[in-house]
């Protein structure tokens, strides 16, 4: 008697362990509602692969465009200068930079080359018979024979002014003043004052001196026998080296014009792209902050998909109980099925994404950049909202009352 007491004692003492989910049966049970429900699946992915690909097409695109602007400026340098002729302190009137003055900046300790321009007031026009007042906002300008190295341009075609030709009736044509004048390469002639001048060479573009493509560049020397040119520059361009560049900011007004030079303007053209750079960057966080909106509402909606999959399935649910699944058992098969609904959400919207940007790249001629911090981050962030998403579903289904929802189904 006492040992079948004491049978019945150990017997109460032993309970029944659940079994323990290994990962293999956590996805197998956490995609058997994903493979049951396929529109489903790819709807609600859908939402948050919308979200992340405009999440990794806006950092991609203005990454590529960052890039491209990264590119120009370690081709055209951050080392040039450019004084130009500010207004009088006393009259107000603009003042002239002294003939010499491309001559004194070359003298400066750490600079390298120097080009100048000077404004001619005569126009450009295709020929004669075309009014005066009609100039297409074209300028007419003396040029320097090391204005080109200075800008480090090119010439589309033909040839830049040298010591021959710079002598006599030719002209250079910046890109957009080519194509105003409709000038399509070396050999034609444009009318510059009371004469025909012939275009020897087309630039091409200027990012650093945006002012030059919309001119007619005459020589130094031709400007001042054939249209009557002073000879006072309007803009004296410099390249030094990269370490005195700034040394250099501080001597140029004073070298320039010793007499008066809080009359010289001095400027940074490179300073344009590498704001244009950094508004860039203020553009993107923007955007980056409506896919983050669009990746919410994506999260909103796989929420929403859990919750009436819960509701459809609590026959399952309460089968899966009454066979001894835990309460723990059904709060991760609902969260692992929450994370791949996401998780394929997430890949298709970082392939979406990249596809975009390098359409976007290729399109325009940039460089496919895409950063690995946006990848990794964006499908970091799908996983985060497919598992708060997946959380309530799960905790839900987890409180369902085997009997009840046996009975309910």
């Amino acid at each position: 008697m006492a040992s079948g007491s004491s049978r019945t004692e150990g017997a109460s003492r032993t309970r029944l362990k659940a079994a323990r989910l290994g990962p293999r049966d956590v996805l197998h049970v956490g995609s058997a509602g994903l493979r049951s429900r396929p529109v489903r699946v790819v709807l609600s992915a859908l939402g948050i692969a919308i979200g992340i690909a405009t999440m990794i097409a806006v950092v991609g695109i203005s990454a590529s465009s960052q890039a491209q602007l990264m590119r120009q400026l370690d081709a055209l340098g951050t080392n040039m200068l450019v004084a130009k002729p500010g207004e009088s302190m006393f009259s107000g009137q603009e003042v002239k930079l002294p003939k010499d003055a491309p001559g004194m900046v070359g003298r400066i300790d750490g600079v390298q080359e120097v080009g100048a321009t000077g404004d001619l007031k005569q126009s450009v026009r295709r020929t004669e018979k075309i009014p005066k007042d009609e100039t297409g906002g074209i300028a007419v300008k003396a040029a320097t024979e090391r204005l080109l190295e200075v800008l480090r341009g090119e010439v589309a075609s033909g040839t830049w002014l040298n010591a021959a030709n710079g002598r006599y009736p030719s002209v250079v044509l910046g890109r957009v003043a080519a194509e105003r004048l409709g000038v399509t390469g070396p050999g034609q002639q444009v009318w510059i004052g009371d004469r025909y001048f012939t275009v020897v060479g087309v630039l091409g573009p200027m990012p650093l001196a945006p002012e030059i493509e919309r001119s007619a560049l005459v020589g130094w020397a031709a400007a001042q026998q054939l249209l009557g040119f002073d000879g006072h520059p309007t803009a004296v361009y410099e390249r030094s080296t990269d370490a005195s560049v700034r040394q250099v900011q501080k001597l140029l007004a004073p070298t320039v014009d010793p007499r008066n030079p809080q009359n010289v303007d001095v400027s940074d053209p490179s300073a344009a792209l590498q704001a244009k750079a950094a508004t860039e960057g203020a553009l993107s966080t923007l955007l980056l902050g409506l896919g983050g909106i669009a990746l919410l509402v994506g999260g909103v909606g796989v929420a929403n998909t859990m919750i009436i999959s819960v509701l459809e399935r609590r026959h399952e649910i309460g089968l899966r109980r009454s066979l001894g699944a835990t309460r723990g058992q059904i709060r991760i098969q609902f969260v692992a099925e929450s994370l791949m609904l996401s998780g394929l959400g997430g890949l298709a919207g970082v392939g979406l994404g990249a596809a975009a940007t390098g359409v976007y790249a290729s399109s325009g001629g940039l460089p496919w950049v895409v950063p690995l911090w946006a990848v990794g981050g964006g499908f970091g962030a799908t996983l985060v909202i497919g598992t708060v998403a997946g959380l309530y579903p799960a905790v839900r289904a987890a409180r369902l009352s085997p009997t009840l929802a046996l009975h309910a189904a």
